[in-house]
């Protein structure tokens, strides 16, 4: 289409599933997934509804006010921390996201990393490829019996809580805005009882000011040690120092993450390198790139949850 006056500017990759919604409906939109920062806003000024984005397009003030008619931004995936809601807010913009669209597979990931961590699978896999056969260096620990604590009771913190019911643990589950949430499978406590009681601490946060580097020293000294911590949220939840110190004082027993810090590993400083380096040397670490939620089902999942949503603002 030749113009986005009034319409959607699509400015990062989804699943066809959604332009087909669009053009079924008769919504005029452009798709641009490889558009820069700078395209985009040229875009917006053209004219523009609504915009489309996923992680790699940073929403600030700037880019906002490059449309009068702006009226809202929809966020493929389940966090908002690339968007200046306050801004949004200020300026009359609604921001909505698909946040139920990628918990199962976040919830499943968490699964597969806990398990990972617990029986030494990825560095059992790595020493066979070196023809290295260490079993009693590999020897797991079972996770029947261990107490499971969840902070984040959201989507995906709920269908963790749903994954775990059969392997024989007990879980506990905090989240600061939710109550009442308690069943037969999950207790509801506050933050210090998850510390004081939790075998595994798995985090399912957003990231804000309140909860940037949450886990930090003074976290983990609270909590009953060892004890294996996961983070399938965002990285900035978590001091990634005070973690590895705590790994080389055997008060963290593992620590699995699909998120960190900064994530253009490539691009790194010797600054960051210094916590880098050590975290992927460290043997009892399992690492994934930012993919929890980036299944083929969740894919294409984000793009129907969106499209349903804002083929109903659209017709309002």
């Amino acid at each position: 289409m030749n113009t986005i006056s009034h319409a959607v500017l699509i400015a990062d990759d989804f699943h066809p599933s959604l332009m087909e919604r669009f053009e079924q409906v008769g919504i005029p939109f452009l798709y641009v997934p490889m558009a820069d920062r700078a395209e985009i806003i040229a875009l917006l000024q053209q004219g523009c509804q609504g915009l489309v984005i996923r992680s790699k397009t940073p929403v600030d003030e700037e880019l906002l006010m490059a449309s009068t008619q702006l009226k809202w931004v929809a966020r493929g995936g389940s966090g908002m921390d690339n968007i200046d809601v306050q801004a949004a807010k200020r300026l009359g913009v609604d921001v909505f996201n698909a946040a139920a669209a990628n918990a199962d597979s976040v919830a499943e990931h968490t699964l597969g990393m806990l398990l990972s961590l617990l029986h030494n699978l990825a560095r059992a896999d790595a020493e066979i490829r070196k023809r290295l056969w260490r079993r009693e260096e590999n020897r797991g620990t079972e996770l029947k019996g261990k107490t499971v604590g969840i902070i984040g009771y959201g989507n995906t913190g709920t269908a963790v809580a749903e994954r775990l019911q059969g392997f024989g643990v007990s879980v506990l589950a905090y989240d600061k805005y939710k109550q009442n949430f308690g069943n037969k499978q999950v207790k509801e406590v506050d933050l210090e009882a998850i510390q004081r009681h939790s075998d595994i601490i798995t985090l399912h946060i957003p990231l804000t000011e309140e909860t940037r580097c949450l886990v930090d020293a003074a976290f983990i000294r609270a909590c009953k040690m060892p004890f294996y911590l996961l983070n399938l949220s965002r990285g900035e939840v978590v001091n990634t120092k005070d973690v590895l110190s705590a790994l080389h004082n055997n008060h963290i027993a593992g620590f699995a993450a699909d998120v960190l810090e900064k994530e253009q590993i490539q691009q790194f400083t010797d600054k960051e390198n210094a916590w880098f380096d050590p975290l992927i040397q460290h043997s009892r670490t399992a690492l994934s790139p930012h993919i929890g939620g980036w299944s083929y089902e969740s894919y294409q999942k984000i793009s129907q949850v969106l499209a349903d949503e804002i083929c109903h603002r659209m017709s309002l």
